[in-house]
Parts: C-alpha cells; structure tokens; sequence
C-alpha cells in the first residue's frame, strides 16, 4: 500500500494526481519518460473524483470528499480500497522523517531565461530546488484555456503529498500551465552520497479536453470483487495480559 501511495504522491508533483474541488470535467493525456521507457498516463477529474490511468492494469480512483483511494486491478478484476484514516496513516509515517524540514524556507520557481517550444508551444523554462528533488518546468503562458485549467489544478493537493513532499512548488506560484517537467526525486537526500540512488522523470502533456466525463468512470465495475490489504496499522496490544493476583 505503500507503494502505491508512493506513486501517487509522484503523479501528483507532476500534475496528474491532484485531489480538485472544481466541478469541471477535465482529461489530461500526458506521456511519462523513465529510464529509458515511455507510457502514457490519462489523468480524469469530475468534481470532487479523480481517475489515474496509468497502466491497463491499474486504475485509481481518488475521492476528494471522502479521502478514500481505490485501486482498480483490471487484470484480476479485484478492487482494494484505502479508506482515508489510512491515507493519513501513511501520510504520518512519511512526514516524521521530513519534520525538519518544516521549517525550512520556502524554494521559488527560478526563471532561466531560456524558451523552446514544446508540442507547438512557447514555453519558458524554470528550476526549482526542493528538500528531496530538483525539477526543470517549461512553462506555456498562451495554452488554450491555460487560466482555467491551472485554477484547477491549484484547487486542492492531497494530504499525503504534503506530508511527503514539503516545500514542494505551489501552483499558485506558476505563470502558467507546465507543459513538460523533469523531476529528479532522492531517497531521504542519497542521491549525492556514494550508493545513493535518483530517479529522474519527465512528464510531458500530450492533450488537454474538458469534455464531460460518465460518472461510471468513478464507480467501481459490478463484476469486480473487494481485496483487502493487510492492515499493517493495526497497533492492537498482543502482549499477554497480566495474570490476576492470588
């Protein structure tokens, strides 16, 4: 379960995993770039819900109002739901090693002054220096619609991605819809120590639509059997009870 809160969080930096108040619908296809591999990641949002395509065998479903997250594993047709006391669980886990960060002064966009256009677009490019990762955003300021579709994705961020990622860039503060980023994200600061390891992703927005989308994309499917997860925060007392005195 960790894992997956992992990859959410992730999805979430590069704009495709956030939690939005906004009642519009809107689809974003954008094309992820790792290791020498490429996929595409469909990103759905219906007021409240979001859809995560990120592979044919996994589908998540993100409630904003509930905080609940379900996991679709469409090869086994299997769903496992992670209720939101649980998401908050993880979130406390990942947050206490990254409590000293807290009060670190917050990392600005930087402006590098160079343009290039990506997918027909103009874009200028910015860096940012966060606690656990650097990234380099190309930044459209004239994309269709680009206001509008960044309000919503400044609306609301996951409470895990917060507790995983402090100091992370704010929307509010972009000047306009990233259409590429590149984030390369370290292990609790390892990536400059020997062993340490990095992992570098680019994201790149291929589509944009706010067609209206079928609420049955955020319903589980009726031929889908629950699973559970082990519940590893389950904290009851299994020590033996003392023996009564005679």
């Amino acid at each position: 379960m960790c894992c997956h809160m992992k990859i959410a969080a992730c999805s979430v930096v590069l704009g495709i995993s956030l939690l939005l108040s906004a009642r519009a619908d809107l689809t974003i296809v954008q094309k992820l770039e790792r290791a020498g591999s490429a996929a595409n990641m469909t990103l759905k949002l219906k007021g409240d819900k979001v859809r995560v395509e990120a592979s044919p065998q996994v589908t998540t479903i993100l409630d904003g109002k509930t905080g609940e997250v379900t996991n679709l594993m469409n090869d086994q047709k299997t769903v496992v739901r992670i209720s939101a006391d649980k998401v908050k669980a993880v979130a406390n886990m990942i947050q206490k090693p990254n409590a000293k960060k807290e009060g670190a002064a917050k990392v600005k966009l930087t402006p590098t002054g160079q343009k290039e256009t990506v997918n027909g677009y103009e874009t200028e490019q910015y860096t940012y220096d966060g606690p656990d990762f650097k990234a380099t955003y190309w930044i459209a300021s004239n994309y269709p619609d680009g206001a509008a579709i960044l309000a919503q994705l400044q609306s609301i961020q996951s409470e895990f991605w917060n507790a995983a990622n402090p100091g992370a860039p704010d929307y509010r503060d972009f000047p306009g819809l990233p259409i590429r980023t590149r984030m390369t994200t370290t292990i609790q600061g390892q990536a400059t120590k020997p062993g340490g390891t990095a992992t570098e992703v680019t994201s790149t927005i291929i589509s944009v639509n706010q067609n209206p989308i079928s609420d049955s994309e955020f319903t589980v499917p009726s031929d889908f059997k629950e699973t559970k997860l082990p519940d590893i925060f389950d904290k009851k007392n299994t020590a033996p009870s003392a023996s009564p005195s005679p």
